[in-house]
């Protein structure tokens, strides 16, 4: 009897647990992939997200053709499409690995329901975290709110188990089914072609990101702690957008990393990671609401200020804020270090609410989930529980000194940044620490020791 694969964020066929499972019961094996936008509390996917898809699911395709699975693209609502698959293929297991947003769980417990009161088989399996939310918690129950006794107790539970080879391939193949084809499905940008350099950085699929990983194990890991905050240096891992699709899982990573000397501070990013999707778990709003409510009062300029476009055009004439915002539109991707810098001035220097960065990164980068981008931007933002607190802002000018001190980056993704700065760094600090007083005052709250710490 056929057997059902879901693929959704785990577009590979290495340590794939529904996968492996799905051809282990014997018979056809059908991958499924559903282009979702229509259940309720999907976030649709942005622009940048799109175009990766598109190619990560075209080498999914191959690499499953090989076992002798097809895939299978379908457009709508999930619960209708694999109930209808399921019918027309007489299916009668459908496997997954889980996902931890809210609508998402919610979604695949309604599906899982009705798969098994029809008579089926419904399993989904630990796949894209190390420790899956439920696993890690405080004494007394409650989730970790802080990342450092977080991250110890990950490191003191059991050890992320081994990831699996590719499954053998199927014992027989499907006949035909209809499917939705890719270009149709995600089309690719049509004149002009803003995803150009996308192409040139890029190349998406597990064979490729697996390439990436080695490459990083065996040569910049051991420089990653050193220069990992040098934009210009070849120091980071570039895992993100592998990590965020599934073409790598991160037992995977971790495995690959952990026996290293070096391993220690990447490990930790890795569960930086983890600690994000945790969050997300105990709060599900995270990409709309604050996570500290006196942050609802702040007074954040209007999202429609001309500044907003200057920030997300690279035009602010502050050299290290546009080189990442041009790196960030040329490639779907900007070093970490400046998402911090670019995010601090967007919501410290410019007043603007963070949730605007966050749906401009949303729509942008290659690598957005729905925990790591929101949990990120409330933490630069200080409305989050482990945030840095907002009085701590980046100055954008010590930060280039510090950390491209030759230019390097700077010159190549902002080589005309000769303009004068849409505001000034000193004045634009001053006006921050007195909305944050004003925030304060109307929430009632006990003024903190509001020292600037504008030397970053």
């Amino acid at each position: 009897m056929t057997s059902i694969v879901w693929f959704r964020d785990d577009l590979r066929v290495a340590d794939n647990p529904a996968l492996s499972a799905a051809i282990a019961r014997g018979g056809p094996v059908v991958a499924l992939f559903v282009f979702d936008e229509e259940s309720p509390g999907i976030r649709p996917l942005g622009a940048a997200a799109r175009w990766w898809l598109h190619h990560s699911l075209t080498a999914l395709a191959d690499s499953l053709r090989e076992l002798r699975v097809p895939l299978v693209l379908r457009h709508g609502g999930s619960e209708r499409i694999v109930a209808d698959l399921a019918g027309e293929t007489g299916a009668g297991a459908v496997f997954w690995n889980r996902r931890y947003g809210r609508p998402e769980r919610e979604l695949d417990a309604r599906i899982k329901k009705s798969l098994r009161s029809s008579g089926r088989e419904a399993t989904s399996f630990a796949a894209s975290l190390l420790f899956e939310p439920w696993t890690i918690a405080t004494g007394s129950g409650t989730p970790y709110r802080v990342f450092t006794p977080f991250w110890k107790a990950c490191q003191r539970a059991p050890v992320p188990r081994r990831p699996m080879p590719v499954p053998p391939a199927a014992s027989s193949r499907a006949g035909d089914i209809d499917s939705d084809r890719i270009a149709d499905l995600l089309p690719l940008p049509q004149g002009p072609d803003w995803s150009g350099g996308l192409g040139a950085t890029w190349q998406p699929g597990e064979l490729h990101a697996r390439r990436a990983l080695n490459a990083f194990a065996s040569t910049s890991l051991r420089d990653y702690e050193r220069s990992r905050d040098e934009p210009a240096a070849a120091s980071t891992s570039l895992l993100s957008p592998r990590l965020r699709w599934g073409e790598l899982s991160p037992f995977e990573i971790w495995h690959a990393v952990a026996g290293e000397p070096d391993a220690g501070a990447f490990l930790s990013e890795l569960g930086w990671r983890e600690f994000a999707w945790h969050t997300l778990f105990s709060f599900p709003e995270l990409a709309s609401r604050n996570l500290r409510p006196e942050f609802d009062h702040f007074p954040w300029r209007s999202r429609e200020d001309p500044a907003v476009r200057s920030w997300q055009r690279g035009r602010t004439g502050v050299p290290l804020v546009d080189a990442g915002m041009n790196e960030l539109w040329h490639t779907g991707y900007m070093h970490n270090r400046v998402r911090m810098v670019a995010a601090s001035f967007l919501v410290k220097n410019l007043l603007i609410d963070w949730r605007v960065g966050e749906a401009w990164f949303w729509d942008t980068l290659v690598d957005a989930d729905a925990a790591n981008n929101p949990f990120n931007w409330q933490w630069v933002a200080g409305s989050s529980a482990d945030a840095a607190p907002y009085f701590r802002i980046f100055n954008p000018l010590v930060q280039q000194k510090r950390f491209d001190p030759q230019g390097l980056y700077t010159s190549r993704w902002a080589p005309d940044s000769g303009a004068d700065p849409i505001v000034d760094i000193a004045e634009s600090r001053r006006a921050a620490l007195s909305a944050l007083q004003e925030m304060t005052s109307i929430a009632g709250l006990c003024d903190r020791d509001a020292d600037t710490e504008h030397d970053h």
